[in-house]
């Protein structure tokens, strides 16, 4: 996993090479669509090697275990997704990241236009004492909501992929929790990387497991195959993107 992780940096320019692709034709299977060769011009060697840098320099931040956070995670996934066009994966982080990268985004833009901090979450990013370069590799946060609302507009939304990220969360926020615990990874320890109190750590534990995928993932599912099927409607239902798939 540490490998794959090295590679998140060149997830985004593999992003500007997949909107080429032309959209798929009327009589694409539903939710999925036939795979084109999308990075042929692009110099595979320098964009992994633009991965392992941006990889390393978070190792070097923050350490190993940042690589647990969902939206790091994320990233991962985000890029295999594009190589295979993959609407199960766009999907399923899709239903892990949307809410909590678009709050990421509302706190930073409202503390960079009111010097507040609406909702928290995103003080690091004004923190001197992280080196500006690392705080600018943040602003994925900001691009993953809209290229995960692309990607299900034209590749379909596939509905397993709520089960997946409560599948995901089970393993991840266990290990978060006794690992390195400190660091309040997914805020395995308490909301907003602080440590809760107000009741014993297992108990919010369990609680998280439960509440986290029955009030985020699932009602994210919804809205996200409501939109698909308004996006199917709109476009007269011609097999152009936006379907759910089987």
């Amino acid at each position: 996993m540490v490998l794959a992780t090295k590679r998140i940096g060149a997830c985004q320019a593999r992003l500007f090479a997949l909107q080429s692709i032309p959209r798929p034709a009327a009589d694409t299977i539903p939710g999925h669509v036939a795979t084109t060769p999308a990075y042929s011009s692009l110099d595979q060697s320098a964009l992994d090697g633009v991965g392992d840098g941006v990889g390393a320099a978070y190792w070097r931040q923050y350490g190993l275990q940042n690589f647990l956070f969902f939206c790091d995670l994320g990233n991962v996934f985000i890029m295999v997704a594009l190589w295979l066009e993959s609407p199960l994966i766009f999907s399923w982080q899709a239903t892990a990241l949307l809410i909590f990268q678009t709050l990421f985004t509302i706190d930073l833009a409202g503390a960079v236009v009111s010097g507040h901090h609406w909702i928290g979450g995103t003080e690091y990013m004004f923190d001197s004492h992280i080196p500006l370069a690392i705080r600018l590799l943040s602003l994925f946060h900001v691009v993953t909501p809209a290229l995960l609302l692309w990607a299900i507009w034209r590749l379909g939304y596939d509905p397993r992929a709520w089960k997946l990220q409560t599948l995901t969360a089970w393993i991840v926020v266990p290990i978060n929790y006794f690992w390195r615990p400190q660091f309040d990874v997914n805020w395995a320890r308490g909301p907003f990387s602080r440590e809760q109190h107000a009741m014993p750590g297992l108990v919010y534990l369990l609680g998280y497991l439960v509440v986290v995928p029955a009030v985020v993932y699932f009602p994210t599912q919804r809205i996200l195959m409501w939109l698909t099927r308004r996006w199917r409607a709109s476009q007269g239902d011609s097999g152009q993107g936006c379907s759910v798939a089987p």
